[in-house]
């Protein structure tokens, strides 16, 4: 999945306003502007959209956990360069504070329910044995399932 895809859905879901979404990277010390913002925002058609990198989606996925669940004490996470859906995955659960069975629950309003064994492997280290990729499809559906969970739009 693109990040900009990503960085829209959830923009809408959570009904993020501009001045929310730099807040919320603000929050992860990542400073970024209405230009930037907007431009990561475009539709993949226009040609002033702009594709939004690995670190800055893990920048406003770092912001949208302390908005959600506080700042921890200590060093604050350094935004990752390289992100995988397993890395998406795992950053919204925390943010959301999904235990295992919130998300078996999401992926079901999404029609594509999963088992606890599947959803388990995605959280594993990519060198177990049990490790699992997260595909493109599983997490287009868990966005759409948070987007039928929590989005206050009709």
């Amino acid at each position: 999945m693109r990040n900009n895809d990503i960085l829209r859905r959830l923009r809408y879901t959570f009904d993020l306003k501009d001045s929310k979404m730099i807040a919320l990277f603000a929050l992860a010390d990542f400073p970024v502007t209405w230009e930037q913002v907007s431009g990561w925002l475009k539709r993949d058609d226009d040609p002033s959209c702009q594709e939004c990198s690995d670190t800055q989606l893990a920048a406003f996925l770092n912001g949208f956990i302390i908005e959600k669940r506080g700042k921890k004490e200590g060093p604050q996470p350094v935004p990752e360069t390289v992100l995988t859906n397993n890395v998406i995955l795992m950053k919204l659960r925390i943010a959301l504070n999904l235990k295992a069975e919130d998300v078996l629950e999401i992926m079901n309003l999404a029609d594509m329910p999963i088992s606890k064994h599947e959803l388990s492997a995605f959280s594993r280290k990519p060198d177990h044995k049990h490790y699992r990729d997260c595909k493109d499809q599983l997490l287009r559906n868990f966005l759409k399932g948070i987007q039928v969970k929590y989005c206050s739009k009709p």
